[in-house]
């Protein structure tokens, strides 16, 4: 009887997951079907996004391949790819309802006998930016080139958000504009980065691509304005107008389609020490929907490669292991094309090793690889 494995999301945890399962889990069990559905037909790699705001600098195979074709080398009994979106999630009939995208449209109900849920998170209040792989691929590249075309017209912009993702993106500007363009960057906080022990050094480095930094500047509402521009309103009363707004601020994530019962208060899924899925049966969760300890390509990769293993592992009647991802909490944030911020735990590290590990290319190298399974 044929097993079937349904994996939610076609991004960095999911792409993974249906690589491993397929190439090796297939090798003890042999009757095993994949099926992965994304809403997107190419992987993003939108950990370049922040770069590839700037024109010019990546092309867009740089940072998107496409699904089908990564997958293409495996045979159709063992491996099916569906574009669509996950609408209704019966965890106790074990189906998935997924209205198709493209084509005639319509809807398919998927059966399984496991499910991965790695449908990610998006930008909170924000439609039009391109830090997320959210919607399809002709969607996330008219968000991108939109973006890029508002940077190189405008003189004044505001990134809101002093995370990773702002940090990044006011230090790419600040890069490649410090002598013709304004960057303002607001922190919703009184530090930098949540007021992570990082938060002086980032805001050094932004300070010498003088990029201009307000603290405790909540954005309250946005309006725009009759010529185009945008009209920030803080929480403190301030008013700033400027030619582009571009908002990095916290992420929600994709968890629509699921019953409340498997969802923590914060809506993100709610998972055992084996990444199991609470309150399901044969429901496992991988990547940015679990938020644990927070989001990250490294936890992701991690996450994913042990819930492939745990999948395994249970399908050869034998009992999961705890996943696990990092010893210590490691954060790097690039800012501009030539340093960074790092740390690794405690320790710090010099923000030329992280211009080396991820400011140098922000990983686009990898990408092939990660879309035709070569990396696993």
């Amino acid at each position: 009887m044929t097993q079937t494995i349904v994996v939610l999301g076609g991004s960095f945890a999911g792409i993974q997951l249906a690589h491993r399962l397929v190439k090796n889990t297939r090798k003890s069990v042999k009757d095993l079907k994949v099926i992965l559905v994304s809403t997107n037909s190419h992987f993003y790699w939108n950990l370049a996004s922040v770069r590839a705001i700037i024109p010019g600098i990546l092309k867009d195979e740089d940072f998107t391949q496409s699904i089908e074709k990564g997958f293409a080398q495996y045979p159709s009994d063992a491996f099916e790819f569906i574009v669509g979106t996950a609408k209704e999630a019966d965890i106790d009939a074990k189906t998935v309802k997924v209205a198709l995208v493209g084509g005639e449209g319509g809807e398919r109900v998927l059966s399984y006998d496991h499910l991965v849920l790695a449908t990610g998170t998006r930008t909170a209040g924000a439609d039009a930016v391109p830090w997320k792989a959210n919607g399809t691929h002709e969607e996330i590249l008219d968000t991108l080139h939109r973006t890029a075309e508002k940077v190189k017209a405008a003189k004044h912009i505001v990134v809101a958000g002093a995370g990773a993702t702002g940090v990044e993106t006011a230090g790419e500007l600040g890069f490649e504009y410090r002598k013709n363009k304004e960057i303002v960057l607001l922190s919703g906080d009184a530090k930098l980065l949540g007021g992570d022990s990082l938060s002086s050094n980032a805001e050094s480095e932004l300070k010498k691509l003088d990029v201009t930094i307000k603290t405790s500047a909540r954005v309250e509402s946005t309006t725009t304005l009759p010529d185009g521009k945008t009209e920030i309103t803080l929480k403190n009363g301030e008013k700033i107008v400027t030619d582009l707004y571009l908002p990095t601020m916290g992420m929600l994530p994709n968890t629509e389609y699921l019953p409340e019962k498997v969802l923590r208060e914060d809506k993100f899924v709610a998972v055992d020490e084996f990444y199991r899925v609470k309150n399901a049966n044969n429901v496992w969760a991988a990547g940015d929907i679990v938020w644990l300890p927070r989001g990250s390509y490294v936890l992701t990769d991690k996450q994913a490669a042990g819930v492939a293993k745990n999948i395994d592992l249970v399908l050869r009647n034998k009992n999961p292991t705890p996943v696990k991802t990092l010893p210590m909490d490691v954060l790097m944030a690039t800012v501009g094309r030539s340093r960074g911020v790092g740390r690794m735990g405690s320790v710090k590290v010099f923000s030329y090793m992280v211009y080396t590990i991820k400011g140098k290319t922000l990983g686009v190298q990898a990408l092939p690889g990660m879309v035709n399974g070569t990396s696993y």
